[in-house]
């Protein structure tokens, strides 16, 4: 169990390295010069002052040292400072990122306490009406884009029944949002989780615990759904993952206060050093979460500690 700890830590290690140089080579590959995009509207954009912008963020020494520096820092914790503001960018960022976590939970709870429930029964009554009824609304659940879902939800709940208020960062506000994205990827769940028990109830050992007598809600959950675990978890981290990079046009839609809004603001205001962070914050968070899985597969599979 060591072993495997310690590979995934190294592998998570280089992953995030990987993306801190990527991200460091991004003012790089966007077309044209970042400091004229980043000061096209501003009052100030002087030669003199776009010469110092540009000496500030590193733009006048060669490439492969802007990355370099970049990397370095990024690994002692500084992700630079935004534009607009001179603020620091990984305190802007890891004020926001608990509310984007707190969203993903959420909205993952929605998810699976929907989606495991209409996969069990979809497959314990494959080929029937319940079956083909639960796969329409999984196809139906994929298809809708969940900026138009989380519109309907505001439609309705806000503006006609005003039981929710619109937009904000609270209690009350998370349920809309959180509903949205459960709803969405509850579909994912539900298909994953299904093809999953599927696959196991037609395995021989199925067979003879029936034959043995025991009741049927024993070998669904004990010898059925115990297995099937390893897949469902599999599940989670995908959909966590969609969740903490999938979002972002949620977060703007209930105006919710997370990293991914902060990204959008960032983008129409052209702030590449807080772009560049969002980048490195949620790929360190998906390698995070990647990491757990891994390591939680191998107390539920012995057969993964010997990878």
């Amino acid at each position: 169990m060591i072993r495997l700890i310690a590979k995934r830590l190294t592998a998570a290690f280089a992953t995030v390295l990987a993306v801190i140089l990527l991200s460091g080579v991004l003012v790089h590959v966007v077309p044209g010069d970042p400091v004229t995009a980043m000061m096209a509207q501003s009052v100030t954009a002087t030669p003199e002052a776009m010469d110092e912008m540009r000496s500030r963020l590193g733009l006048d020494l060669p490439v492969w040292m802007q990355v370099g520096r970049y990397a370095l820092n990024a690994l002692s914790g500084d992700l630079g400072t935004t534009i607009r503001g001179n603020e620091p960018v990984v305190r802007l960022l890891l004020e926001r990122l608990p509310n984007t976590f707190m969203l993903a939970v959420a909205g993952l709870g929605i998810a699976l306490l929907l989606g495991i429930p209409l996969g069990f029964v979809a497959a314990v009554n494959r080929g029937t009406a319940a079956d083909a009824a639960v796969m329409i609304v999984a196809v139906l659940g994929v298809s809708i884009p969940g900026f138009w879902l989380g519109l309907v939800l505001i439609q309705v709940f806000s503006l006609h029944l005003r039981w929710l208020p619109v937009a904000g960062t609270d209690f009350r506000n998370l349920i809309l949002p959180a509903l949205t994205l459960g709803l969405t990827y509850c579909a994912l769940v539900a298909r994953m989780t299904r093809s999953a028990l599927v696959e196991i109830l037609a395995e021989d050992y199925i067979r003879t615990a029936r034959a043995r007598g025991l009741r049927e809600h024993q070998v669904l959950i004990v010898h059925a759904l115990r297995p099937a675990l390893i897949s469902i978890v599999t599940v989670v981290g995908l959909v966590f993952a969609y969740l903490m990079g999938g979002q972002v046009i949620v977060e703007n839609v209930f105006s919710w206060n997370g990293i991914g809004r902060l990204a959008v603001q960032a983008m129409l205001q052209r702030d590449y050093p807080m772009i560049q962070g969002f980048i490195v914050i949620f790929a360190t968070s998906v390698v995070v979460v990647s990491m757990s899985l891994d390591i939680l597969y191998g107390f539920l599979d012995p057969r993964m500690r010997q990878r």
